[in-house]
């Protein structure tokens, strides 16, 4: 392991170990075994430091999402989303709150690629028939339902002791965005469903109709998806 890996880790560990939730850089040397002049050389100062915590939580934690293969069910994918997002936050729980602070002048790169990713799952769900809206509005319930819940179990762990906090909310979520297979079918928005369907069906094999035509199309079956 480099000597810019080992400071990142030795960052991470004391991060966790801080009760106010800081560091100091001096810290951070130390535990490495190297002087101050190494830690600007690499990050230039503490906040550099810092963004770069953040880079590689990120780094690490979009590692795992582009890794997962993807399986028959897309909805069970989209769960295993949910409960590896979670996961991660738990087991990096200072990097995580970095990772999602609302201090952020915008968003990171690697955020958006996390979303980016939310997307190409739900789009495999709405070609399934398995989405009652549209795929940007589920994405963003999803998202910032599971943020939400990951940063209150990692900020606040006196409070949120459930357990089974994240598999309800978890479910609750995906209730109002997924449809449930085991209602009546009347009881389900089947329009906006087949309208999502064939939007997915159309951008992934094809259409035989012209380029004008179908960005046409799909303008009216998202206006039927939002409806429904």
């Amino acid at each position: 392991m480099d000597t810019r890996t080992q400071m990142l880790e030795a960052a991470e560990k004391l991060l966790n170990a801080s009760p106010d939730r800081d560091i100091a850089t001096r810290a951070v040397c130390e535990a490495v075994g190297v002087g101050a002049p190494v830690l600007y050389r690499l990050f230039g100062d503490k906040n550099g430091l810092l963004s770069a915590v953040v880079d590689y939580g990120f780094e690490r934690y979009l590692a795992a999402k582009r890794a997962a293969e993807g399986s028959p069910d897309p909805v069970a994918d989209l769960r295993n989303g949910w409960n590896t997002h979670t996961a991660f936050a738990l087991e990096h729980p200072a990097v995580y709150r970095l990772m999602y602070s609302p201090s952020f002048k915008e968003v990171p790169a690697a955020a958006r690629e996390a979303m980016r990713l939310l997307r190409q799952v739900l789009e495999r769900c709405a070609a399934a028939g398995k989405l009652r809206t549209t795929v940007e509005s589920a994405a963003q319930a999803i998202m910032s339902a599971n943020i939400g819940v990951a940063l209150n179990l990692v900020s606040q762990p006196g409070v949120y002791t459930d357990p089974g906090l994240s598999t309800r909310v978890r479910d609750a979520v995906f209730d109002s965005v997924l449809v449930d297979e085991e209602r009546a079918p009347a009881a389900e928005p089947a329009v906006a469903t087949a309208a999502l369907q064939l939007s997915a069906l159309l951008r992934d094999a094809g259409s035989p109709l012209g380029g004008p035509e179908t960005a046409l199309l799909r303008h009216w079956l998202e206006r039927l998806a939002e409806q429904g």
